[in-house]
């Protein structure tokens, strides 16, 4: 049965995770417009990701998707923390603040999160989702038990046949147009930075599980592009970021709407791992920082979240975790049930 059929969609399309910024109100919202919604649960723990289900569910009795992050224990380096923190003191001090004393690390990675995967086991949302990696093969045997369908992020062919080897059912083919956190398993290995289209299909070629399109699709053109390329679906992030029911705050919307849409950029400075963001002040520390690397993810994401906050509070949004995919132009203001039905209307067009 096509993931189609199983969850009843009226449109191929899923709303991407969007930790911090998708909602459950934004899912349920999707969902209910015959689409998939998606939360991310990646930033909260065991019980905050237990009441965004509950909420969720409260809203709607269609499937959606629950998202986690499974990335690698980071490694604490106090030397290089330290360098990190000193190198951002100038402009803390900037703003009246000084940098954190020492980092920690804000977010726990699923592998590393037994209270997580009960959760899950207890809750069994319909669709659960992967980014940074894989589970151990015990949970994704308990998970598949209770009946959840399980999905995972890939950039490359390698990860999408570790997707397969896992037991897996369907693969998210994430282009380097995606706006947020790259799915790389292995931020430290090559990139080959391969585009949404190239990725499609070679997955759709060379993988045997359904594939959904992600990165830089707006609108129902891209949605029947992805369509034609192979994929089962496409997932899209940006395009909701705009809705009123997403937790963006005003300005991140206004910067949406800005001349740094236009100019979107791959930036490891604000968490660790590199992400996609619209271009801002904290993306263009980038010209002085040289060849630092930044701490472990998420421990570098204390210091970005801390920067944020100093800014912020002097009026100073420029610093925010912005992330946009390479469409972010394209991005439209609509409730989400609207701009699902708008999509699915262009995707018809697009068919004719």
């Amino acid at each position: 049965m096509s993931l189609i059929d199983r969850f009843q969609l009226t449109a191929p399309l899923i709303q991407a995770p969007m930790a911090g910024v998708s909602t459950p109100l934004m899912a349920a919202e999707v969902s209910e417009a015959g689409a998939m919604g998606s939360i991310g649960i990646g930033a909260t723990d065991a019980d905050g990701a237990r009441a965004m289900i509950g909420e969720l569910r409260g809203r709607t009795a269609r499937a959606f998707n629950v998202n986690l992050f499974v990335h690698d224990s980071p490694t604490p380096d106090a030397e290089r923390e330290a360098e990190w923190l000193a190198w951002l003191e100038p402009v803390f001090r900037q703003y009246g603040a000084q940098p954190p004393a020492s980092l920690n690390t804000i977010y726990t990675g699923f592998g590393d999160d037994p209270a997580m995967l009960a959760m899950l086991l207890e809750m069994a949302p319909p669709v659960v989702s992967f980014h940074f990696g894989l589970p151990g093969p015990d949970a994704v045997s308990a998970m598949r038990e209770r009946g959840i369908y399980l999905m995972a992020t890939a950039t490359s062919l390698a990860e999408a046949k570790a997707i397969e080897a896992a037991g897996i059912d369907a693969i998210v083919a994430q282009g380097i147009e995606a706006g947020g956190h790259r799915g790389i398993f292995d931020p430290a290995a090559t990139d080959d930075a391969l585009g949404t289209m190239a990725l499609t299909r070679l997955l759709v070629r060379h993988a045997r599980l359904p594939v959904i399109a992600a990165g830089g699709i707006m609108d129902g053109a891209g949605i029947a592009a992805a369509l034609d390329l192979g994929a089962v679906a496409a997932q899209l992030g940006t395009a909701f970021v705009a809705c009123p029911e997403s937790a963006a705050d005003d300005a991140y919307r206004a910067a949406l709407r800005g001349p740094g849409a236009y100019h979107t950029t791959l930036t490891s400075l604000i968490s660790g791992r590199p992400a996609r963001a619209l271009a801002n002040r904290f993306t263009a520390l980038a010209d002085s920082a040289g060849d630092r690397l930044p701490p472990d993810y998420p421990r570098a994401y204390d210091a970005g979240k801390a920067l944020h906050a100093a800014a912020k509070a002097q009026g100073e949004f420029g610093y925010g975790a912005q992330w946009a995919g390479q469409g972010a132009p394209l991005a439209r203001a609509m409730p989400a049930a609207q701009l699902v039905q708008t999509l699915r209307s262009e995707l018809d067009q697009a068919r004719k």
